[in-house]
């Protein structure tokens, strides 16, 4: 899995309208859906939900990685997402978070999971990407951020 292939083949939501974890997780579930990159809604939203039961995917700098893994795909999907305001996610330094990164994975397969999640990790661990991204007007923009 190619992160930068993943990121353009990714889904954007320039401004988020849930106010908590669980709707922001439920709003990003659903573009995927939309967008036809998940076939089966209920699926990824118990395995993204039961995920963030057993530790909250809220890291650090205002940022959330909410993820799971599901049968019914072939390969990885990624929803990018940013709410300004930022939604109590639970992250380990207190702060609200206001970029999420969704990520959505075979069952079948490990290493295209850990290495979307260590890059977009390394990518947004810099202050200046997490500013311009929080900035960002368009898709193509997040995109050329997150892989310049």
């Amino acid at each position: 899995m190619d992160f930068k292939v993943a990121l353009k083949n990714g889904v954007f939501l320039m401004r988020l309208d849930g106010s908590t974890k669980k709707e922001i997780i439920e709003e990003m579930v659903d573009a995927l859906v939309r967008a036809g990159k998940l076939p089966d809604k209920a699926e990824a939203l118990k395995a993204v939900l039961d995920r963030e039961l057993k530790m909250s995917t809220g890291i650090q700098h205002g940022v959330a990685i909410p993820h799971g893994k599901i049968s019914t795909i072939q390969t990885l999907v990624t929803a990018l997402g940013v709410k300004q305001e930022g939604v109590d996610f639970g992250a380990l330094d207190g702060e609200v978070s206001r970029i999420f990164v969704m990520t959505i994975s075979p069952v079948i397969q490990t290493g295209p999971h850990l290495k979307y999640l260590a890059e977009i990790c390394r990518v947004l661990d810099d202050d200046d990407v997490r500013d311009r991204l929080l900035g960002a007007q368009t898709p193509d923009q997040m995109v050329a951020i997150l892989t310049e």
